[in-house]
């Protein structure tokens, strides 16, 4: 029974972590694509072997420190992981086509319908009691008559 079945060394396991801690990290990932906007997306492939079960993405934003910056909804699912393969050039001249299109459908129809706004016609804003709602069927005060117009 020499070799029998291995055992657990909770001391060991630990010393194993504490050295792989040291160990460099891949930091530079590969590059993926580029989106209307500028920003570089990169990814550093799921390795199993090396503890990491999902895939690293992320970002460089087209100006520095601008974490913040708008980023298209193709390429955010990808970052997410809601997709596996990154948006195509094709997909995103083709959807960026279709946002342009509903922008200008959306000015157009703006105006055709809207009306022109009169400083005069436009009521002055209520403030105290008389910003609150009236109705006709309620009293004003209890044991009190009703509106009057």
């Amino acid at each position: 029974m020499a070799n029998g079945p291995p055992t657990r060394n909770l001391m060991r396991i630990v010393l194993d972590n504490f050295l792989k801690s040291f160990r460099p990290r891949q930091m530079k990932g590969t590059y993926v694509g580029e989106d209307y906007f500028g920003n570089k997306y990169y990814e550093i492939p799921a390795d199993p072997s090396v503890d990491r079960r999902r895939a690293s993405r992320w970002f460089e934003p087209s100006t520095k420190e601008a974490y913040d910056q708008e980023i298209t909804a193709e390429w955010e699912a990808w970052l997410r992981g809601r997709r596996k393969e990154p948006p195509t050039e094709q997909e995103l001249l083709k959807n960026l086509a279709i946002m342009k299109m509903k922008e200008r459908n959306a000015a157009e129809l703006e105006a055709k319908y809207s009306k022109p706004k009169d400083a005069a016609a436009l009521e002055q804003q209520k403030t105290g009691m008389g910003s609150f709602p009236q109705y006709d069927e309620y009293e004003v005060m209890p044991g009190k008559g009703k509106h009057e117009k």
